[in-house]
């Protein structure tokens, strides 16, 4: 779970303070679990300061609070302080930001030439997938490599996502798909056609980021086409 710790500070010497901040970060380069910082001045105070430092987890938290340079760089960030600082620590419960990020980096990864990355890090073990396509929806994550393995066997593909709306625990993906056929898909032999095929998928998140559930709407149809395997149906 996405950690956030909030510094709340007091203080008349930010700009020593922030050169401060600025070696301690050289100083750990490499070493930091910190992924994403955020300084702010309190509009009716200049000498209120709160900073907001995001985590990936409570625990790598703790690691970067154990480094040397992070204990000692906690001394001289008081002694700057007109009075001692506060911390307060939150879990993240919600973040529709990081959910819109792992919806892109799924789609990412399933573009991944080569072997398939695993995908534990982005899909829950117990996902749910609803594919009109499918006559029965895909239901776990080991399903689901098997459903994007027979893809991948059939096209050398990439997705572009045009259009993201995140809100609340779902993420609207618009995006375009374009592939070559290089291998069989659905008895259809390997034809090098170049294809091309818009659709929309919805995930829903759960508080770790990880997606649990997916619905797909695509115009299957106009990719049969493409492929020629309508052809006989037109004659």
């Amino acid at each position: 779970m996405t950690f956030v710790q909030l510094i709340d500070c007091r203080t008349s010497r930010f700009d020593e303070m922030d050169r401060l901040m600025d070696t301690w970060v050289e100083q750990t380069r490499g070493k930091r679990t910190a992924t994403h910082a955020v300084v702010a001045k309190d509009r009716s105070d200049d000498s209120h300061f709160i900073e907001i430092v995001e985590f990936p987890s409570y625990e790598e938290a703790m690691r970067n609070s154990n480094l040397p340079e992070t204990g000692k760089v906690f001394q001289e960030l008081v002694a700057l302080c007109d009075e001692m600082p506060t911390f307060t620590d939150l879990d993240v419960v919600r973040d529709e930001q990081l959910y819109a990020r792992t919806a892109r980096l799924f789609f990412d990864t399933i573009c991944t030439r080569g072997e398939l990355p695993p995908l534990d890090g982005l899909i829950a073990e117990e996902y749910h997938d609803h594919d009109p396509a499918n006559p029965q929806d895909t239901m776990g994550m080991d399903a689901m490599r098997r459903e994007v393995e027979a893809w991948r066997g059939g096209f050398d593909y990439d997705f572009v996502v045009e259009d993201q709306i995140a809100e609340g625990d779902r993420v609207c993906n618009r995006w375009t798909w374009r592939g070559v056929h290089k291998g069989d898909f659905m008895g259809i032999p390997a034809t090098g056609r170049d294809v091309t095929m818009t659709g929309t998928t919805v995930f829903r998140c759960r508080q770790d980021g990880k997606i649990v559930e997916g619905w797909w709407q695509y115009d299957r149809l106009g990719l049969m086409d493409q492929l020629g395997a309508l052809d006989a149906l037109e004659g």
